[in-house]
């Protein structure tokens, strides 16, 4: 049974056990798709089937897709990641901000995790409004010593950096400078085009609420996503919520997520993103350390979190994991790109992503 006959016959029996309503699955071994796999429905209401282009929103799976941006950018010569966000955007400088530099803000140390208070969903879309409100920000500790999660400030800070340095948003760039020559500029965004949304798969529950119901109320997660805009089914159910460029979060089909991956470490039909020295400087250990908002050590490079259980553990495989479950990451050793979304948002013991990831390596022969 070759490995797209093994992932597809696996992820049926999950829809079929009731354990994920809809699923895709995509793969890249050195630079080739291995695996492209769906199944289930991406609206049970109306019984729209998933297909290879159905759009899921993946919340901080989106992350990757901005951190692609900026090392892409840099490729170009045009950001340089030691140079701090004020000589870019001055205003940041605000409350002693000056020393923060671009590799702060994407190995989340720079200090700033907390969300602007008081932020509402309908805030978010508001681009000028929120850089203006982060800009003014305190930080919450000196950059460099501890890390983080910024949950939503990392995605603002970057897009204002590009904004500032092309004149384009994160969106436009990631458009035309990522995804365009990958030849998927339809199947990833930050904001969702009101002519794409009916791709997009509605959202539901399985046990994501309740289990950050279960953190304690006075951890700094909370002050890093608010409850007023915490990643839900309702939420990213929300047509203008979609709409919004938020680029701490994303949408896309597992497919084009695992291209754009595969183009982080190698070649795609020509096409590769960055240098192989930018790649191994991406995958290197930045910081290790517990992370004050996810209250547990984990190891990031620059804008990707590295060794995730999806990953199997291997240490130079980076990439980025979204609230519910979705994943997307490439493994530089072995060449291998992985994508995972779904419309089911679960929290283990019911996040399948690194059982889906497991058994993916395995039938392409990478971890037995």
């Amino acid at each position: 049974m070759d490995a797209q006959t093994e992932v597809q016959k696996m992820l049926d029996q999950l829809v079929e056990t009731g354990q994920e309503a809809g699923v895709q699955v995509a793969a890249y071994l050195r630079g080739e798709p291995v695996v492209d796999a769906h199944v289930g429905l991406a609206d049970p209401a109306t019984g729209r089937p998933v297909d290879d282009r159905t759009l899921f929103n993946s919340w901080s799976t989106g992350k990757g897709s901005m951190s692609t941006v900026v090392h892409v950018l840099a490729e170009q010569g045009l950001l340089d990641y030691e140079t701090p966000v004020a000589e870019y955007w001055p205003q940041f400088a605000a409350h002693g901000k000056h020393r923060i530099t671009l590799t702060h803000v994407l190995t989340h140390t720079a200090g700033v995790p907390q969300a602007p208070d008081g932020i509402t969903v309908a805030d978010l879309g508001d681009w000028n409004g929120m850089c203006a409100r982060i800009a003014d920000l305190p930080p919450l500790w000196e950059s460099g010593t501890a890390t983080g999660y910024h949950a939503l400030t990392f995605g603002y800070i970057l897009g204002e950096v590009v904004r500032r340095v092309t004149g384009r948003s994160a969106a436009q760039v990631l458009r035309e400078d990522v995804a365009g020559p990958l030849g998927i500029a339809d199947d990833v965004f930050f904001g969702v085009p009101a002519q794409q949304q009916h791709r997009v798969a509605r959202l539901e529950d399985g046990n994501w609420v309740t289990a950050m119901a279960r953190r304690p109320a006075d951890s700094l997660f909370f002050v890093a996503a608010p409850p007023s805009i915490q990643p839900s089914a309702e939420l990213g159910n929300r047509a203008d919520y979609l709409a919004a460029d938020v680029p701490c979060a994303g949408t896309m089909t597992a497919h084009a997520a695992a291209r754009m991956y595969a183009a982080l470490a190698g070649d795609v039909d020509g096409v590769r993103l960055i240098s192989p020295q930018r790649t191994a400087r991406i995958a290197a250990t930045a910081t290790a350390e517990v992370d004050r908002v996810l209250g547990a050590p984990v190891p990031k490079g620059l804008g990707y979190f590295l060794g995730l259980p999806e990953t199997g553990g291997h240490a130079t495989a980076f990439g980025c994991k979204g609230s519910g479950g979705s994943i997307a990451y490439v493994d530089p050793e072995n060449d291998l790109a992985f994508a995972f979304t779904h419309n089911r948002m679960a929290a283990p013991p019911a996040d399948l992503a690194a059982h889906v990831a497991h058994q993916v390596r395995r039938a392409l022969g990478i971890d037995q």
